[in-house]
């Protein structure tokens, strides 16, 4: 008897593959990513995610239990690899000033260049629900590693006294990039250091740009790559 071959999860798709990503899974989520970031995600639904990505809606339901599931990968996509690069960070022996520098430089890169705006997601109402809670608490982990090295910072790499407020509003400085794109599309490549140099003046810093910035890049250099790539990947998300 001949062996029967298992089908995948779901019908064939309606037509040739149009999205980003290697996985059904992943174009789903690029899909969505548009969609609620050029439609709104109260306006999209299921049907017109899977439509983008041309699948039938039955199919998307193999990835995604439900619409906000989706949203909830989308939103930790956008904290993964900058908390691993926070915690990776604290343990590094390098000055204060050159771990967050390094950290607003990786966090604004990664802001600016991901293919649609998520951070723009941050501002739905919907995540002030229960069911977002774990993306509020690791967003909230996030702003304490800024805080932490903003308070050593202003505590020994300073030579003047810091904005008041200083180390609370660094993380809140690194997010306007978010604002930026919204506002103009793209934002200007020279953010990357432009903001991660305005979080260490407002702290009281006054060393020399070009030299934390060479610092910061070797710092960063030195992090295990592979482990911060794979956090960014779609499909890491489980």
């Amino acid at each position: 008897m001949a062996a029967v071959t298992q089908p995948g999860p779901g019908r064939p798709r309606l037509g040739p593959r149009r999205r980003a990503g290697g996985t059904p899974r992943a174009e789903i989520l690029d899909a969505a990513a548009e969609l609620f970031t050029t439609k709104g995600y109260a306006s999209t639904s299921t049907r017109a995610i899977a439509d983008a990505v041309g699948i039938r809606q039955a199919s998307l339901y193999h990835y995604f239990a439900a619409k906000d599931d989706i949203l909830d990968v989308l939103l930790d996509l956008t904290v993964t690899a900058p908390l691993t690069v926070a915690a990776q960070l604290a343990a590094a022996a390098a000055p204060a000033a050159v771990r967050l520098y390094a950290l607003a430089w990786y966090d604004v890169r990664q802001l600016a260049a991901s293919r649609w705006n998520l951070g723009a997601l941050y501002l739905l109402p919907e995540l002030r629900s229960e069911r977002f809670a774990q993306f509020r608490a690791r967003r909230a982990e996030l702003r304490g590693h800024y805080e932490q090295l903003a308070t050593e910072v202003a505590a020994g790499d300073s030579t003047a006294a810091p904005a008041a407020g200083a180390p609370e509003l660094a993380f809140r400085l690194v997010e306007t990039v978010i604002d930026i794109r919204s506002d103009a599309g793209i934002a200007p490549a020279a953010l990357e250091h432009t903001i991660p140099e305005t979080v260490l003046r407002m702290l009281g810093w006054s060393g020399s740009a070009t030299e934390i910035r060479t610092a910061a890049s070797a710092l960063l250099d030195a992090l295990p790559v592979d482990e911060i790539q794979l956090a960014q990947m779609p499909e890491h998300q489980q």
